[in-house]
C-alpha cells in the first residue's frame, strides 16, 4: 500500500511514520499493493487525532480517532477500519467495480458470520420547503442531530446536521 502521511499543527516524525505503516500494514492483506492510504495527523489542545481515508473504486473507507496519545489513536483507528472492512465485506465486494481494489485472498476468504443490516423503524413525514437556516432551527427544536428538508432555493432535498463545536453542516445532492 502507498501511504500519504501529513501532519496539521505537528511534524510527522520517523517514529510516527513507522508506527502508522506498521499498524496499517496489517490491512495490506485486504487490498491490492497499489492501494493508496491517506493519513492526516493533527493536534488540538490535548487531543491527538488521526484520520485515515482509503479510496477504493466506488467507495471510501474512512475512520478517525482521537485520544491523548497519538500511538493509542493509531491503534484504535486500525481496529475501526478492519472492523468496517469485515462488516461490509460482502457489500463492498458485490460491486464489481470496487472488487478490483481488494486482494484476491480477501475476496475469496470465507466470511465469518455475515452481519446483516436490519432496519427496525421507518418514518414518513411531509417535506416542507425552507431555507437551511430555518431547517437548523427546526432540528434544534426537535432535539435531533440532523434534519431532512426541501431547500426552497434549489428545490432539492437537503440535510442539515450538527457538527462538533456547535456548528452546522449542509448536505446537498450532486447529480
Amino acid at each position: 500500500m502507498r501511504y500519504t502521511i501529513t501532519g496539521r499543527n505537528m511534524d510527522v516524525t520517523p517514529a510516527l511514520r513507522s508506527a502508522i505503516e506498521d499498524k496499517l500494514g496489517k490491512l495490506e492483506r485486504y487490498f491490492q499493493p497499489e492501494t493508496e492510504v491517506i493519513v492526516t495527523l493533527s493536534v488540538q489542545r490535548e487531543r491527538q487525532k488521526i484520520e485515515v481515508t482509503i479510496p477504493v473504486k466506488g467507495n471510501i473507507i474512512r475512520a478517525e480517532k482521537s485520544s491523548t496519545d497519538m500511538y493509542v489513536s493509531i491503534d484504535l483507528v486500525e481496529e475501526i477500519i478492519e472492523r468496517q472492512i469485515k462488516k461490509y465485506r460482502k457489500k463492498l465486494i458485490d460491486k464489481k467495480q470496487s472488487a478490483q481494489a481488494f486482494s484476491d485472498l480477501f475476496i475469496n476468504e470465507e466470511s465469518v458470520g455475515d452481519e446483516t443490516i436490519e432496519i427496525v423503524k421507518s418514518k414518513r413525514f411531509a417535506v416542507k420547503p425552507m431555507d437551511p437556516e430555518e431547517a437548523c432551527v427546526q432540528m434544534e427544536l426537535l432535539g435531533h442531530s440532523f434534519y431532512v428538508f426541501l431547500n426552497a432555493q434549489t428545490e432539492q432535498v437537503n440535510v442539515v446536521y450538527k457538527r462538533r463545536g456547535n456548528t452546522y453542516g449542509l448536505i446537498e445532492p450532486e447529480f
